[in-house]
């Protein structure tokens, strides 16, 4: 998250008056985003950080309970976009919750984004691939009414000997 605040504040200064073309397609392009992803839903940010709000509360209670070693990075990558993000929708102006996301990586055929949009999307797909790669307990083999028993452990009765006071 710091990161990505200390990038939108460069951005904000420096950027504000012109673009700066690097490589390629990709330049560095100043916007405002007051929706969700690739600019959908704009006038409706209030709902949107409502909702990354509930997200990473969400995600916080299950951090512990992860099976994979990616789970943590996966979530703290989510959790840190997304409040990276708030901060924007909830400190910039005109404020709570209608503020506009700064965006200012533009590959000129794709929507512009920022360094918290990275982290959510890298996170997600971490995600993904440690809900693929979870390790699940091994098969249990099926439980017998007998108990276990090793041969050393099974002793023979003698056969019974036939008294000869029973015999018919």
């Amino acid at each position: 998250m710091v990161v990505d605040q200390l990038t939108k504040h460069w951005a904000v200064n420096e950027l504000r008056d012109r673009n700066i073309d690097l490589v390629g397609s990709l330049r560095l392009n100043l916007a405002y985003n007051t929706g969700m992803a690739f600019s959908k839903g704009t006038g409706i940010g209030p709902v949107i950080g409502v909702v990354a709000l509930l997200v990473v509360v969400g995600l916080l209670v299950t951090i512990g309970r992860a099976s994979s070693p990616l789970y943590t990075p996966a979530v703290g990558l989510i959790i840190g976009g997304a409040v990276g993000n708030l901060v924007d929708r909830l400190f910039r102006s005109p404020g709570w919750f209608r503020g506009g996301v700064v965006d200012f990586i533009d590959v000129q055929w794709w929507p512009i984004f920022n360094v918290a949009d990275i982290c959510v999307t890298v996170g997600g797909a971490l995600l993904l691939l440690s809900t693929l790669r979870t390790e699940r307990p091994p098969a249990r083999a099926p439980e017998t009414d007998a108990p276990e028993t090793d041969a050393r452990d099974r002793q023979t009765a003698p056969a019974p000997v036939a008294d000869r006071h029973d015999a018919p």
